[in-house]
Formats: structure tokens, C-alpha cells, sequence
């Protein structure tokens, strides 16, 4: 998880773990049409009095019934202390512990469909869903998306049709605009805080892969994790995800995951899929910063400037070129590299994504028909072992599908490091993540041919690269 430029504050993802003991234990944690009988937004500020005694009661009514506590447990292994191991204690004996964490979460579709945080459920052994009206489900996970902090479940409501709340079809969120918040704070019991929209795509938060979040002051607290983001057409408009804090507490800074995000997420649950299958376009970007910008000839910062294009791929058959600042997408603007993934990443393989494209002096829209990302080469998944450095370590090929699935430069090729194992691989110092660039010198380009190169000689030096940095060990029988 990477730290915000703020120094101070701390980035507090709203749900965490505590101890069980039997009693309800107070956790922490992190932070889905229209609704019939609401008019269009009224984003007029209050003219008199009796204006400013409008209440929110009718939008609360509505929405509220759709938003639930989600309880997780999981059993954490403590570690032994030397301590106590030395003297003979039982305290050095490692011991199993039940450790719960409390998060909410709204019902989007009637028959128990239910939209939450993925950290609120990772890791659970056990789940159980408490109604608004404080009926309780064992819930099961049907969909987890930790690159986007999502995660759907489902309850067996035994045919009964449970209160939906409505994720917004459309993205008309404006700052300003007034919000309410609904969630279990704390696990006192359902709350409802409001205020407003603080700021759109925030995307140098930095919890998730997608990091682009509506900001709002209503405040949230631990345990409003997976609770929605309300807006007064009473839609769910985004899920509360996280804060920044100094004390775990709010402090008028939060963060929504929008709900365009939400919908996709979910979209692939409903249709069957126990995995989101993203689009990719087939470029690698960067942030044009000022700096940029003046060796660009741009009067301002803004934008994601072009800067590899993968042969074949989306971008590349729509006429892209590196160079080419993108600063518009879906009829958006783009300030960032990041505010462009979010966009792409909302969208289905197929479909198709206009961008706006500054090249040669001027701007003009570029249709670009979206795929998933390239599986070739082939995974070649495989277990190393014998007497060689990467005995234990499980690599694949790395292709621009396998890329995207880890998080990594789609257009990065060679072999990659995804688990390293209980063998040699892991006590000589390799990772995951780790991309193997050459043994004794020669060139690795894919699974098959590592294999072959650790099987000869009596000695081997090893290059592999690491966050962008290439390291070259050697190792002797």
C-alpha cells in the first residue's frame, strides 16, 4: 500500500482485526436506476427557512433498510515468544487465535446479492450478515476483486425479496453536491451521517490498483467500511472505503470507491464470473507532469502521455503512437495516468472507449475497441527443482495477461517469479515479483528455457530484475 504525500495524516483502511472472546468484540475496519417519487437533483442552496428545515428522513427511509453489517472471522496463528520458550513457558508454544473484523455493506440485488469491501471478508473462515432490521445470515463470498477493494456475497434468503439499493447508472456526481453516508461505526448500530462531495478522481491515495476515489467530509469512521456513499436521488454512488487520520478516527477526509466501479464488479457476479475480467489498451502511459509539459510544448500539466505501444493491441490498431497525451476519456477529462485506468478499467472487453488525443498541435477524438490483455506467450506455469539456485520457485511466462494480473508493465517480457517457495529459491534471497533476465550471461526469454540453463554447469550467476533494478548473484554447488 503506498502512503499519500501527506506526512502527517495516516491512510486508515477502515476494517481490522481484534481478538473474540466470546462477547461482541468493538473492531475496526476499512472504510450499487433511480429511486420512484425522488425529483432530478436540486443543487440550488436553501433560499429561506423553512427550506433549510428540509430534512433527509425520506432519502434515510429508503435507503437504510438496503445496508447491513458484515462480520468476519479468521484464526491467526501467534507467533512463539523466545522468551518464555527459554524458560520452559507455555507462553512460547504458538497458539491459534480468533481474531473478527466489523464492516457494512449494501443489498443490490433482492435476492441476497450483497456489495462490500474485499478487506472487510479477506481472509474469513466465517461470515455472517446482520439485516437492518437485525436479522442475521451466514454469507458466502461469491466474487473478491482485491485490486479493487471489492468483494460480493450472497445470502439464502429462502425466497424472500430484501430492500435493494440502486447503484447510480450514470456519472453526474459534482462537488458540492449533498451525500449521505450509512454504516456501522464503531459497531454501535446503524448510523447516518451527511455533508458533501469534497473532491472528484482523487487518485494519489493509493489503496488499490484502481486508485480513483470520490472524497467527501460526511464522516466515517471504522466499521463504516463497505457502506454506501448515498446521493439525494438515493442512489448508491460510491462504497466508503477509507480515511485519512491521525488518531483511526474521522477527520473530515474520506474516500468513496465510485459507484461505476461498484457496478462492474458486480455486473460480473450477477452474470456468473468469480473474477473481473478487465479490458487493457494495449499502451503504456505516464503522468505528464510540468516538467513533461515544457519538453512537450504544453502550456499546463494534465493528461497520460503515450509512451510504448504494444504491437497489435488496442492502441496500437486505433492509430496511437508514442507521444500522444490522451486527456480525455469516456467524455471525461484526464489529469493523471491514473484517472485513464480507472476509466478503462470500468469498461467490458469489446467494448468501445472514446478518447480525446493531443497530438500534432491538436485534440481529436480516437475510438478505441477494447480487449483483454494478450495471453501470449502461453503461461508455462512450473514448479523448478533439482540441485540449482530456483529449486522450489514457481515461475511463468510473462505475457501481457499474466502482467495485468499481478500488477505489472504490460509490455514487460522474460520470466517471472510468482511464488518462491519452501526450496533453495526462497533461502537464497528470490521473491515474487522477481523477473529472471539471464543465467551465466546468456538471455532468459521464457519458462522452458530457464529450466534448461539451471540444469547445466557446476555454478551459476543469475540476473534477475526487482522494482526496476537489475541484480546479478552468483551461486556454486
Amino acid at each position: 500500500m503506498r502512503f499519500s504525500r501527506l506526512l502527517l495524516p495516516t491512510l486508515v483502511l477502515l476494517a481490522a482485526c481484534s481478538p473474540q472472546d466470546g462477547s461482541k468484540a468493538q473492531t475496526t475496519t476499512h472504510l450499487g436506476g433511480p429511486v420512484p417519487g425522488l425529483a432530478e437533483p436540486n443543487r440550488a442552496p436553501p433560499t429561506d427557512f423553512a427550506t433549510m428545515k428540509m430534512s433527509f428522513s425520506p432519502i434515510v427511509k429508503r435507503a437504510a433498510p438496503a445496508v447491513v453489517n458484515v462480520f468476519s472471522q479468521r484464526v491467526v496463528r501467534t507467533q512463539a515468544d523466545p522468551f518464555w520458550s527459554f524458560f520452559g513457558g507455555g507462553m512460547g508454544v504458538p497458539q491459534n487465535r480468533v481474531e473478527g473484523s466489523l464492516g457494512s455493506g449494501v443489498i443490490v440485488r433482492a435476492d441476497g446479492l450483497i456489495v462490500t469491501n474485499n478487506h472487510v471478508v479477506e481472509g474469513g473462515t466465517e461470515l455472517n450478515v446482520v439485516l437492518a432490521d437485525r436479522r442475521e445470515f451466514a454469507a458466502k463470498v461469491i466474487l473478491s476483486d482485491a485490486r479493487a477493494d471489492l468483494a460480493v456475497l450472497k445470502i439464502d434468503t429462502k425466497g424472500e425479496r430484501l430492500p435493494v439499493l440502486p447503484i447510480a447508472d450514470k456519472d453526474s456526481v459534482q462537488v458540492g453536491d449533498l451525500v449521505l453516508a450509512i454504516g456501522d461505526p464503531f459497531g454501535v448500530g446503524q448510523t447516518v451521517t451527511n455533508g458533501i462531495v469534497s473532491a472528484l478522481a482523487r487518485t494519489d491515495v493509493g489503496a488499490n490498483d484502481f486508485s480513483y476515489f470520490i472524497q467527501t467530509d460526511a464522516a466515517i469512521n471504522p466499521g463504516n467500511s463497505g457502506g454506501p456513499l448515498v446521493d439525494m436521488d438515493g442512489n448508491l454512488i460510491g462504497l466508503n472505503t477509507l480515511i485519512y487520520s491521525r488518531t483511526g478516527s474521522s477527520a473530515g477526509i474520506g474516500f468513496a470507491i465510485p459507484a461505476a466501479m461498484v457496478r462492474r464488479v458486480v455486473e460480473t457476479a450477477v452474470g456468473g464470473g468469480h473474477a473481473v475480467n478487465r479490458p487493457w489498451l494495449g499502451a503504456k502511459t505516464q503522468t505528464v507532469t510540468s516538467d513533461t509539459a515544457k519538453s512537450l510544448g504544453l502550456d499546463r500539466a494534465g493528461g497520460a502521455m503515450v509512451t510504448a505501444v504494444y504491437p497489435g493491441g488496442p492502441a496500437a490498431r486505433a492509430g496511437l503512437g508514442e507521444g500522444d497525451v490522451i486527456v480525455g476519456a469516456d467524455g471525461q477529462p484526464v489529469t493523471d495516468e491514473g484517472v485513464l485506468n480507472y476509466r478503462v478499467a470500468t469498461h467490458k472487453p469489446g467494448e468501445t472507449i472514446p478518447l480525446q488525443i493531443r497530438k500534432g498541435g491538436g485534440v481529436r477524438t480516437v475510438e478505441v475497441r477494447l480487449e483483454a490483455p494478450s495471453a501470449t506467450p502461453a503461461r508455462d506455469e512450473r514448479i523448478l527443482s533439482g540441485r540449482e539456485p530456483l529449486a522450489g520457485a514457481t515461475v511463468v511466462n510473462l505475457s501481457p495477461a499474466v502482467a495485468d494480473e499481478y500488477g505489472l508493465d504490460p509490455l514487460l517480457t522474460g520470466v517471472l517469479i510468482v511464488k518462491a517457495g519452501q526450496g533453495f529459491a526462497a533461502q537464497a534471497g528470490f521473491q515474487a515479483g522477481d523477473i529472471v533476465r539471464a543465467v551465466n550471461g546468456t538471455p532468459v526469454h521464457s519458462a522452458s528455457g530457464l529450466a534448461a540453463a539451471l540444469q547445466s554447469g557446476q555454478g551459476w550467476r543469475v540476473t534477475i530484475e526487482r522494482q526496476g533494478r537489475q541484480i546479478t548473484a552468483s551461486f556454486g554447488l
